[in-house]
């Protein structure tokens, strides 16, 4: 046991974990160092104090994904530590945790359980409770034959039938899900007309997307200046944030979302639907990723997230903002463009915590959004001329006004606004040069 395991045993403190990880034979030795590094601090993002790692290369077992005389070896590790869990990377089926738990003793969940538990601390809204239940519920379904018969083993002799309680159980399961589903549909009709009516407003919707722990909040709060909570911790946020932005008078809403990682599970992609439709239905996609980690890192990082992004987005532009560029000379730009070039459209180095580089992104981000029409309008100098001036205002940006007989206006804003500015004013009224 090392000096670090015997000072963290005995405090008792009910977090105690040891991390395990089954590799299969001539994988890439750095690769997995690098994964297992992310599991490390999805284990620390859920609130638990490693004090043990165990590692095996071979294919996996049947019985317990590890070898046998592996899973000995680690309940020695689980005694001698006082570990009250162990969190397997890999994942397990139910007769695998079963097996491991009868000879760990302790409780033992794997990679994907442990999402779920970080996703169920970070849910505050009643949506995202609606999220995790509904993710909870698509794991526990294809076990759920498997957990009866598991249950039944000290189940009462004359209780229920074994088929027809696994009967009831996977039904059961089933109805819940559709029932959340049903309510998840209904409020992404209500988020559908909420953008849509954004949109008639004039606003351009941003979104911040980009794999957990890049910065993304902190590029949030730098861009709206606000403090939203920025941790250095995977899956910081889970409920999407969205914020007014003025730039240079075009009305922007930019939307902080939940981040991406690595064989995160079609299951739990599909159970947050609706706030990835935050990203998927923006006009602008702001793709942030970590420029302090090593060209190769932030390529397969880059690929992770268009790959979660590709099938959706339907030619939404992206600009790659390269974060943390405080931490990374200046000379070594070239280089890190060179490698991760063709994965990152628009690329603008930036520092979200010093500061700089945000210039660049906005002028960026202006070049980007949707084309706004330049018009000039001759409006009547009466009271429907004032009421529909004052629209224009709320609506676009008024560049220049001068009142005489007719109020000169030269106008930009969308074209469905200046549709409309047309269709207040009789034909004879308007005058239009685009």
């Amino acid at each position: 046991m090392s000096a670090e395991q015997k000072s963290n045993k005995g405090s008792g403190n009910g977090n105690r974990v040891i991390l395990v990880k089954r590799t299969i034979p001539n994988s890439d030795p750095e690769r997995e160092e690098y994964l297992f590094q992310e599991f490390r601090e999805l284990a620390k993002a859920a609130g638990y104090l490693p004090v043990g790692e165990l590692k095996q290369t071979r294919y996996p077992d049947s019985k317990y994904q590890l070898g046998k005389g592996k899973i000995e070896e680690l309940a020695e590790l689980v005694r001698s530590t006082g570990a009250e869990k162990v969190i397997f990377y890999n994942r397990l089926s139910t007769t695998q945790l079963f097996n491991i738990s009868e000879i760990c003793g302790c409780h033992i969940i794997d990679k994907f359980q442990l999402i779920l538990e970080i996703f169920a601390k970070r849910a505050t809204t009643h949506r995202s409770k609606l999220q995790v239940e509904l993710a909870r519920l698509r794991y526990e379904v294809p076990r759920a034959r498997a957990v009866v018969s598991l249950l039944k083993k000290e189940e009462r002799a004359g209780f229920m039938g074994l088929g027809d309680y696994e009967d009831s159980y996977e039904q059961d399961l089933k109805k819940r899900i559709t029932r959340i589903q049903n309510e998840l549909e209904s409020a992404e009709k209500d988020d559908e007309s909420l953008r849509a009516l954004r949109h008639r407003k004039g606003f351009s919707l941003i979104s911040l997307a980009g794999y957990t722990n890049a910065g993304k909040s902190t590029l949030f709060n730098a861009i709206v200046n606000e403090s939203v909570e920025a941790k250095n911790m995977l899956f910081t946020t889970l409920v999407p944030m969205t914020r007014a932005l003025d730039l240079g008078g075009r009305k922007a809403l930019l939307t902080d979302t939940v981040g991406f990682i690595e064989d995160l599970p079609h299951w739990l992609v599909d159970a947050f639907k609706s706030t990835l439709d935050e990203i998927f239905l923006s006009d602008l996609i702001l793709l942030v990723v970590d420029a302090s980690e090593k060209p190769e890192t932030i390529l397969q990082k880059l690929s992770t997230s268009h790959d979660t992004l590709w099938d959706r987005i339907q030619g939404v532009p992206i600009i790659t903002v390269l974060n943390k560029a405080d931490l990374v000379d200046e000379s070594e730009f070239d280089a890190i463009m060179e490698h991760v070039g063709y994965m990152a459209p628009n690329p603008v180095f930036v520092s979200a915590k010093k500061g700089t580089g945000m210039d660049a992104l906005k002028a960026e981000i202006m070049k980007h959004l949707p084309p706004w029409c330049f018009c000039s309008l001759s409006l009547p100098n009466s009271e429907k001329g004032m009421s529909i001036l004052s629209w224009l205002y709320e609506e676009g940006i008024v560049h220049r006004v001068e009142f005489g007989q007719q109020i000169l206006v030269d106008y930009e804003a969308r074209t469905e606004i200046i549709n409309r500015a047309h269709a207040l004013l009789e034909p004879q009224e308007a005058q239009r040069s685009e």
